[in-house]
């Protein structure tokens, strides 16, 4: 879930070997990527997501919306079928999914299918089981600081957070094609920093998040999101939404599923809760520090509640090809 902090030196040892020739060249391929391989994401995953996310969820209603995409209708009722449920006879209904899965399980596979038909042939499993596990936890954790700071419209929140990194992923297939996501930069192939992104790639991946924004024509809130999710304070469209993402997805950046080497370790205790401090000082500048202290409590807790949903139902693992059904 550590997309960027633990590649830094071989990122930037693969910067200083990389010509500005292939920068162009990638730059290129990404332009061709932005240009042509993206899908657009149907209109139907919004009006899922707000029917999901109501208190009272009408069934008859999600079910129809979901039948208008026969792929998403059978990759429901494969999760639902799957070894993750343990179910003693087969489910037919979508409905009856719709159910056993819960409305959060539901509302994340819709936003993924979509951008699984991008991602799912073109990168490694790992690599993008990686990503969804990073932007799942960021969409609920988002969710969850939305509802703590009374942000009303928490499905804005959970849709920004799980769909943040977005430009991250064209970024991700470049790296591929040239073999370059190897084992000593296995979270991505930029390493830290959005400078390198830029080293590598001409463009780096807030910059690409925009663009797919604006193709996808997305409200500008969530556009907002995309580009300043790093840099909160720049916001100019919504900042409260992006403060909420950028807080989130730094809590997860800060919070790996992989145990710190033992080199790490000391100077994680020494700098991040300072750090992790100030940074959320930056998302929301009206709290003071006993409620940013708080809210470092929730996220904690939350976080540890929230794991076993991230570990063990990745829909993801249903999606890509060669997954186990």
């Amino acid at each position: 879930m550590q997309v960027y902090e633990q590649t830094r030196t071989s990122a930037q040892t693969f910067v200083d070997i990389t010509s500005s020739e292939r920068q162009k060249r990638r730059k290129a391929r990404l332009m061709s990527i932005l240009n042509e391989g993206l899908p657009t994401l149907p209109s139907y995953v919004f009006e899922l997501n707000t029917m999901l996310s109501s208190a009272s969820v009408d069934l008859k209603r999600v079910g129809k919306a979901i039948r208008t995409d026969p792929s998403l209708s059978a990759q429901v009722l494969r999760l639902c079928n799957s070894a993750l449920f343990s179910l003693r006879r087969r489910v037919l209904s979508i409905e009856e999914a719709a159910v056993l899965m819960g409305s959060e399980r539901l509302r994340t596979l819709v936003l993924t299918c979509s951008v699984m038909e991008f991602t799912g042939k073109q990168l490694p499993r790992g690599e993008v089981q990686s990503f969804w596990q990073h932007s799942f936890m960021t969409g609920m954790l988002s969710e969850r600081i939305a509802k703590w700071v009374e942000y009303s419209e928490r499905e804005q929140a959970y849709l920004g957070g799980l769909l943040h990194d977005i430009g991250a992923l064209p970024l991700l297939v470049v790296a591929q094609e040239e073999n370059a996501l190897s084992d000593k930069m296995k979270s991505g192939p930029w390493g830290g920093t959005l400078e390198a992104e830029k080293d590598l790639f001409g463009m780096n991946h807030c910059e690409v998040g925009r663009w797919i924004g604006q193709s996808w024509n997305f409200f500008p809130s969530f556009i907002d999101v995309f580009e300043n999710h790093h840099h909160p304070d720049r916001s100019i469209r919504d900042p409260h939404l992006v403060g909420i993402v950028a807080a989130a997805d730094h809590f997860c950046e800060a919070h790996s599923l992989e145990p710190p080497a033992e080199n790490e370790a000391h100077d994680s205790e020494e700098t991040g809760s300072t750090f992790e401090d100030e940074f959320l000082a930056r998302c929301f500048p009206n709290l003071g520090a006993k409620d940013r202290s708080e809210l470092t409590e929730m996220l904690e807790t939350e976080y540890l509640h929230l794991l076993p949903v991230i570990e063990f139902n990745n829909p993801t693992e249903q999606m890509i090809p060669g997954g186990k059904a």
